[in-house]
């Protein structure tokens, strides 16, 4: 679910400078015979999930970080063509378990491939802000030629429309975990115009949610730094281990969004 645009790549490569509130759970092991796979998002390289790839091997998990042309290929090919070779790296692991953890729209490009070609050894799936029913940003700009060159083939594809990739994927049968915000950066101020209700910057926090997902959680941070802060990085470790979150008490559902306290 970052970019350009639609999630602009940003000179402001600086971290949330958020803090985890339980700092490191007592979930480390050694040696734990999974693998992570990591899939940033549009306009993104694999460099943005650096951070959150190191919190991952402190807790012992093999970890492949893909890196692909986001701006270049539609999701169906990224999905058929790039994420295969992830899977396969993990094998050589001899994983016991085979997740994923995605930003943006790499949730998209994981929903399609567990969709078509589902490694036989799944194990959890951790969105962070995920444009699960689209995003109202494409819907606003995917006309413009700037906004198709910035964006490409998959940018296109994100609108809200019924008929769009990501809302014909239909619900997810596997553990899912989705993590979102609902604290725009600064830079992102005009889009929050195009967006209705609570969102992160770039994605309604409505729109993240997806049937069949195990938990949902929101946080106060932006669609472009919420892989870096610490809380998200614990988060998503005691997710995978747990297939629940750790805590989700700072937030609950008012109307159609989902709010802070």
């Amino acid at each position: 679910m970052y970019s350009i645009l639609l999630f602009i790549p940003l000179v402001f490569l600086s971290c949330s400078g958020s803090s985890s509130i339980y700092s490191k759970l007592p979930m480390q092991r050694s040696e734990v015979a999974e693998c992570v796979i990591l899939i940033h998002g549009l306009g993104r390289t694999y460099r943005s999930m650096w951070d959150m790839e190191e919190r991952l091997r402190e807790a012992g998990y093999h970890t492949v970080n893909l890196d692909y042309p986001s701006r270049k290929k539609t999701i169906e090919e990224i999905a058929g063509e790039y994420v295969p070779k992830a899977v396969e790296e993990c094998q050589i692991y001899n994983a016991e378990a085979i997740h994923f953890v995605t930003h943006s729209l790499g949730g998209i490009i994981t929903r399609k491939v567990l969709k078509d070609n589902r490694p036989e050894l799944l194990g959890k799936v951790v969105m962070l802000s995920p444009p699960n029913k689209g995003s109202n940003i494409a819907d606003a700009l995917k006309g413009s030629w700037y906004y198709r060159w910035i964006n490409g083939p998959a940018g296109q594809q994100l609108t809200t429309s019924a008929d769009s990739l990501p809302n014909t994927l239909g619900p997810v049968d596997y553990p899912v975990g989705i993590i979102t915000g609902n604290d725009p950066a600064f830079f992102d101020t005009w889009f929050t115009t195009l967006i209705p209700g609570v969102n992160d910057g770039k994605i309604a926090v409505s729109q993240t949610r997806l049937d069949g997902m195990a938990d949902f959680m929101v946080v106060s941070e932006s669609h472009t730094y919420i892989m870096d802060a610490d809380r998200v990085q614990d988060e998503t470790v005691y997710f995978l281990e747990h297939g629940k979150f750790y805590d989700t008490s700072d937030w609950s559902e008012n109307d159609k969004d989902l709010k802070t306290k």
